[in-house]
C-alpha cells in the first residue's frame, strides 16, 4: 500500500510538471511556435497597414509591450522589418521607393481625411494657395471645391482635372508629366513657378527626418518642392505620422523652412516636441 501511494504521488509530482512546462511553451514570449505565429501575424499587418506601433500590437495580441519590442527586434536583426521609434515600416521601404499615387491613395486614407480639412480650414477666400502632388494634397483639393474666389496653384495634373470643374481659378505649372505620380516636372515647371507668388503652399512628403529634412524620391519632384518653398509666404507640411523617422533619396528642404505641420497624433512624442522646440507650429489631428 505504502509503494501504491508513493508512485501515485510520483505520478501526479511528473504530471504536474509536465503541464506547468507546457503551460510555459504556450505563454513564454520567447518559446516555440506561438512565438513564430504572432511575428508572421505582425508581419502581415505590416503589409497590409504599411506601419506598426507597440502599444497597438500589445493590445492585439493581448501582450506586454516588451513581449512585442522583442518580436520588432527581431524581425528588424533578420531583416524583415524597419525599426523606428515606438514601431515599425517595412523592410523595403527605402531611398528610392517611388510608389504609384494609386497605392498610396489605399493608405492611412482617414488620416489624410482630417488633415485635408485642418489644412483647409487655414485657407480665406481671395489667397493664392500652392499644392503639390500627392494624395494628401488632392485631399485638400477636395476640401476647398466649395470656395468661390480661390487661386490653385499646382503641378499635379489630377488636382487640376479634380477642380476643373469648380469656381477656383486653377493654374497648372507645366512640365514634364511623371506618370506615377501624375506631377509635372523640370526646367518648365521651375520657370513658371519662379514667376509667381503664393500665400499658402500645402507640401506633402515622403520622408520627413526631423533632423534632416523634408525628402522625396525623386529628383526633380524635389527640385520644384524647393521653388514651392521658395515663392510661398506660410509654409505648411502636411503628411501622416507614417512619413516620420524616414529618409527619401532628395531632400527638399530642412524643417526650419516650415512654419506649420499638420499631421495625426500617431507622430512620435519626441519628433513633435523636437518640431515645437525650434518654433514650428504642430497641429494633430
Amino acid at each position: 500500500m505504502r509503494w501504491t501511494n508513493e508512485r501515485k504521488r510520483y505520478k501526479k509530482k511528473v504530471e504536474g510538471k509536465q503541464t506547468v512546462s507546457a503551460r510555459a511553451r504556450l505563454v513564454d514570449p520567447g518559446a516555440g511556435l506561438l512565438n513564430e505565429e504572432r511575428r508572421r501575424a505582425i508581419l502581415e499587418i505590416l503589409n497590409r497597414e504599411s506601419r506598426v506601433l507597440v502599444l497597438d500590437l500589445a493590445k492585439r495580441f493581448e501582450t506586454s509591450q516588451v513581449t512585442i519590442r522583442k518580436d520588432l527586434e527581431t524581425l528588424h536583426a533578420h531583416g524583415l522589418v524597419h525599426r523606428t521609434h515606438g514601431g515599425a515600416l517595412p523592410a523595403h521601404e527605402r531611398a528610392l521607393e517611388d510608389p504609384t499615387l494609386r497605392e498610396k491613395e489605399k493608405l492611412h486614407r482617414q488620416e489624410k481625411l482630417r488633415i485635408a480639412e485642418a489644412a483647409a480650414g487655414r485657407v480665406q477666400e481671395g489667397q493664392v494657395v500652392i499644392l503639390d502632388s500627392g494624395t494628401t494634397t488632392t485631399e485638400i483639393a477636395r476640401a476647398l471645391r466649395n470656395f468661390r474666389n480661390l487661386t490653385i496653384v499646382t503641378n499635379a495634373v489630377n488636382i487640376a482635372a479634380e477642380l476643373s470643374g469648380t469656381a477656383l481659378e486653377v493654374i497648372l505649372t507645366g512640365g514634364t508629366l511623371r506618370k506615377n505620380s501624375f506631377s509635372l516636372v523640370g526646367p518648365i515647371a521651375e520657370e513658371t513657378l519662379h514667376r509667381l507668388h503664393a500665400d499658402l503652399l500645402f507640401l506633402g512628403v515622403d520622408g520627413f527626418d526631423v533632423q534632416y529634412g523634408l525628402s522625396t524620391p525623386n529628383l526633380l519632384e524635389a527640385k520644384v518642392n524647393r521653388v514651392m518653398v521658395e515663392i510661398a509666404k506660410r509654409k505648411v507640411a502636411v503628411c501622416d505620422s507614417s512619413k516620420f523617422g524616414r529618409k527619401s533619396l532628395s531632400l527638399i528642404a530642412p524643417p526650419s523652412a516650415l512654419d506649420e505641420v499638420i499631421t495625426d497624433h500617431g507622430i512620435p512624442k519626441a519628433d513633435a516636441r523636437a518640431l515645437k522646440k525650434t518654433g514650428i507650429e504642430v497641429t494633430l489631428v
